[in-house]
């Protein structure tokens, strides 16, 4: 037998398996989840659809967010992501023959959501046959056409480039070529690598949305031999899963994003509750160019508890911060008004214009004495208070024997 022939034993031929005889025992897709058969002008596609209400929660989270995009849109450096309706934006996630993308690449299933008259309608997309391929793909485009923005999870690097060559491989138009592309992951790395040990979607759920996923969860890794297995044996029974696997990675995106922004517009409401995380916000404040706001998100990280090198790298990236801002007159002013407060920051960076700006050694001074009264009204961990006491110690006594005391 030659190794085509093996292959083609195997389900597997040119990179799209071969399909053998269904076995007279078998479970056909439509008897496994509810669906029906679009038709497309390459054929029929088998499609399931579930409607969510806006309101709808997931775990924790809102599906959708109320709030303007318009730091995430900042951020992702696309305006028109702040400009555009959330009816214009597609949810989109795909299950697919491996991992390694390329022409052998392709994808079975298609998950795809999108708001419409108030609801989150989600479409996922199965191909029965490899031969469905085509009409699976005009299924997509047909879902995405009135759309101008994809959001996707980890999707720059992998779904819609994957989807793209299978496009182009039929010599179909790809629908979503000029719009704009959201993809979570690399926001996501930037709000929460310091804290959660994983920035897996399905992690994110848990230790952000705050929901678990049911026992129908199948694994990531096993879903490309479940299908092969359904090529082969023409039981879908197993896919069953598979398609709630998808549904709620399409979903979890809504509401991925939805929290992300509202976090991002409004991060004192009580969503964010970790110091670490208003620390995240801070950085990426500071990057966009907004340092009033991340001044703000930094000493509420301060106050937030952190950990002993934590809290030393945000007081140093609040120092740094600060030297940034440039409109001294306007930072004293700020200063003074946190100083009021009773936010210790303050004292020191008052204390250090004074000293290095104004040559005021005496005004240096009184800030730095009031610093020190400060720290013993903290009500922080004991190295906190270490900190302090050392930084403002060691200022305390340059400062008296600059002025001769």
């Amino acid at each position: 037998m030659s190794i085509s022939d093996k292959l083609k034993s195997l389900g597997v031929g040119k990179g799209i398996p071969v399909p053998s005889k269904p076995k007279p025992d078998s479970h056909p897709i439509d008897s496994v989840v509810a669906g029906r058969y679009i038709p497309t002008p390459r054929g029929d596609v088998f499609a399931v659809e579930q409607v969510y209400p806006s309101d709808t929660l997931y775990g924790e989270s809102p599906i959708l967010s109320t709030l303007p995009l318009s730091f995430i849109s900042e951020w992702a450096g696309d305006s028109q992501l702040s400009n555009l309706p959330i009816s214009k934006f597609a949810f989109l996630d795909t299950e697919t023959s491996g991992l390694s993308g390329g022409t052998g690449t392709y994808a079975f299933l298609i998950g795809v959501a999108r708001f419409i008259d108030d609801q989150l309608v989600l479409r996922q997309y199965f191909m029965r046959d490899p031969a469905e391929e085509p009409a699976l793909l005009e299924g997509l485009a047909d879902f995405l056409a009135p759309c101008a923005a994809l959001v996707t999870f980890n999707g720059k690097a992998f779904d819609a480039p994957l989807l793209s060559t299978r496009y182009r491989l039929h010599q179909i138009p790809i629908p979503y070529w000029e719009y704009s592309h959201l993809d979570l992951l690399p926001l996501a790395r930037r709000l929460w690598r310091d804290r959660l040990e994983s920035r897996a979607l399905k992690y994110l759920e848990e230790h952000v949305l705050g929901l678990k996923r049911s026992s129908e969860e199948v694994p990531g890794y096993e879903i490309p031999f479940l299908y092969f297995d359904y090529l082969r044996s023409g039981d879908a029974r197993p896919l069953g899963g598979v398609f709630y696997h998808n549904a709620m990675d399409v979903v979890a995106m809504a509401a991925l994003l939805a929290h992300m922004n509202e976090v991002m517009q409004n991060p004192y409401d009580g969503r964010v509750q970790h110091g670490l995380d208003f620390i995240a916000l801070g950085r990426l404040f500071d990057d966009l160019g907004h340092w009033d706001e991340a001044a703000r998100l930094f000493e509420r990280g301060l106050e937030s508890g952190l950990t002993e090198s934590d809290f030393g790298v945000a007081v140093k990236r609040l120092s740094i911060l600060q030297k940034k801002r440039g409109d001294l007159e306007k930072a004293i002013r700020l200063w003074e008004a946190a100083a009021e407060q009773g936010h210790l920051y303050a004292f020191i960076e008052l204390a250090k214009y004074y000293e290095h700006r104004e040559r005021d050694v005496r005004s240096a001074l009184k800030w730095t004495k009031s610093a020190l009264k400060q720290v013993g009204k903290l009500d922080q961990p004991a190295y906190v208070q270490k900190f302090w006491m050392s930084e403002i110690g060691h200022r305390m006594e340059r400062l008296k024997r600059k002025a001769g005391l």
